[in-house]
């Protein structure tokens, strides 16, 4: 099948309790890019933006931002 690189903007929103707009805000990434990756739209993402990311939540570990997903389990 393949493999798949998933950014985990969900699950950040999620963990941090935090909307799109206040990530966008926090991080300095535009609304419309953080929008694309949340829907999986985008197909690529900027390194800096995922140093960003990190730290903004202060995250030490990649994984919590990516993921490498099998496609199959990203279709059930």
């Amino acid at each position: 099948m393949g493999k798949k690189v998933v950014i985990k903007i969900p699950e950040l929103l999620t963990k941090h309790n935090i909307s799109l707009r206040e990530l966008s805000r926090l991080t300095d990434i535009r609304h419309a890019a953080l929008s694309q990756l949340n829907n999986g739209k985008r197909q690529n993402i900027n390194f800096s933006h995922i140093e960003r990311l990190a730290d903004t939540f202060d995250i030490v570990d990649i994984r919590e931002i990516i993921e490498l997903i099998d496609e199959e389990k990203r279709d059930s």
